[in-house]
């Protein structure tokens, strides 16, 4: 166990000893750990409890250890988790909109992806997200690029043809362009994708780059292709009825202590993506891009299979087109 996880462990622990004191409890989950989604939840905790005089406690629980997705985001439309930081993709169930972000093309980097994120007006968009199930992201982040890890080295789309590929969700946005290269998705949450990758259950899966090296991966695949202009986007969703119960005073801690930790994601995060490659590499690790052309392509064919969904869901399309907006201006 390393410095920083049993960090997380410890102050996990110390919080639940001394909510019993405290005005407000409030517990945050994350499937990973030893990542920039763990020092956000870190720092978080900390601003939060400074700023609230002790009035609320923070409880953290990385690695699932609340539970496996969507187990936990079912907690917190239920209450009786107050924040969870899953991948997009484990929202739609409950709110549809969040495809949007599984669309590649709209992001050319991760500081571009959070300039874009953190736009007041994206912002504001967002913060209607999951309305109806009491839900809502008070801070939505890229947790870095996405990739596909398989056995079998995905060089060119033709390779992507018959792979039983595990997809981060399971709406048509996720799983439609696999199937439009030949591939056979299915969803699966992050838990369970190791086992099932050492016991050749599926061929494949896609995850932010970090997860695989903090998971160590490594020691079950070694080829891992970047795919185009993709990005796994996650988001610290919070029950609402829980965020009203803390009075505005309050409230407000918890709304500007998770924005002010944002920045974590442009800053430290890309500083870590830098190690997280180095340490993939050091381990045997093979990093694919496809050929220029392929890399068009796929994109293409991803934008392509979300046509049909937007004809069914015109505020998809709008949220889509106010994404691609808001990408335009802070593209340099």
């Amino acid at each position: 166990m390393n410095k920083a996880w049993a960090g997380l462990v410890f102050a996990g622990a110390l919080a639940a000893a001394g909510s019993a004191s405290a005005q407000f409890t409030m517990k945050i989950s994350s499937p990973t750990a030893n990542d920039v989604s763990t020092e956000w939840m870190a720092t978080v905790k900390k601003g939060i409890e400074s700023r609230s005089g002790g009035k609320i406690k923070v409880q953290l629980y990385p690695a699932n250890q609340l539970g496996q997705l969507p187990a936990t985001v079912e907690g917190v439309a239920l209450g009786t988790i107050e924040m969870n930081l899953p991948a997009v993709g484990f929202l739609v169930g409950l709110e549809p909109r969040f495809e949007v972000f599984d669309i590649p093309g709209i992001f050319d980097s991760v500081p571009h992806a959070m300039q874009v994120l953190t736009d007041p007006e994206v912002r504001k968009r967002l913060a209607s997200f999951g309305a109806s199930k009491g839900i809502e992201p008070i801070s939505t982040y890229v947790n870095g690029p996405l990739m596909l890890l398989s056995h079998k080295p995905v060089h060119t789309l033709a390779d992507f043809k018959g792979l039983k590929i595990r997809a981060p969700g399971g709406g048509p946005i996720q799983m439609d362009p696999l199937r439009r290269l030949g591939a056979l998705p299915l969803s699966m949450p992050l838990g369970e994708v190791l086992p099932a990758m050492q016991n050749r259950a599926i061929d494949g899966t896609e995850a932010a780059f970090v997860v695989f090296t903090a998971f160590k991966y490594y020691d079950v695949a070694k080829a891992m292709t970047a795919l185009p202009n993709s990005f796994l986007v996650a988001s610290a969703v919070v029950n609402r009825k829980w965020m009203k119960s803390l009075g505005p005073d309050l409230e407000a801690v918890v709304r500007d202590e998770c924005r002010k930790a944002d920045v974590l994601f442009s800053t430290k995060g890309v500083e870590d993506l830098k190690g997280v490659e180095k340490a993939w590499q050091q381990h045997g690790g093979q990093i694919v891009n496809l050929p220029p052309a392929e890399a068009k392509r796929y994109v293409s064919e991803a934008v392509a299979s979300a046509d049909p969904v937007f004809k069914a869901r015109p505020q998809l399309r709008q949220d889509y087109e106010a994404l691609l907006a808001a990408a335009k201006k802070y593209r340099k």
